[in-house]
């Protein structure tokens, strides 16, 4: 090595790789457990999307002759809907979770909690309704 030249200070932090800097850029790696913690709570609103996923097919597919077809519909339909807007919305809060720990700043709000907690009232009502309404 020419004496003009210092040697490298420690060794390079391997690269997240170009994808991981396009979602996470700048910033400093968090505590491993806050990370992890960020994805466990992904994978829950991800099992509660199923949930949702699996109880809107399972109403259009069993529930004939409890309600009628275009309650049934409705109801399958919020259902569905809510399940897909959930996944999509807990991939949007993950990001966004990650990108805060990263840059020290505030945690965002939580917008599929009012999102998850209102369809599901919707569908509960629509259900009273319609017991009601026989």
């Amino acid at each position: 090595m020419p004496s003009n030249q210092t040697p490298p200070e420690g060794p390079t932090p391997p690269s997240r790789g170009k994808l991981a800097e396009r979602l996470l850029p700048g910033g400093t790696e968090p505590d491993p457990r806050f990370t992890l913690a960020n994805e466990r709570t992904f994978l829950a609103w991800i099992r509660t999307s199923l949930a949702l996923l699996a109880g809107g097919i399972a109403i259009e597919a069993f529930t004939s002759d409890l309600f009628a077809e275009p309650v049934r519909k409705v109801l399958a339909v919020l259902l569905l809907l809510l399940g897909m807007l959930l996944s999509g919305g807990a991939a949007v809060r993950w990001i966004r979770v990650e990108r805060s720990m990263r840059n020290s700043t505030p945690l965002p709000l939580p917008l599929i909690v009012p999102l998850l907690a209102g369809a599901g009232a919707l569908a509960a009502a629509v259900v009273v309704v319609s017991i009601l309404w026989r």
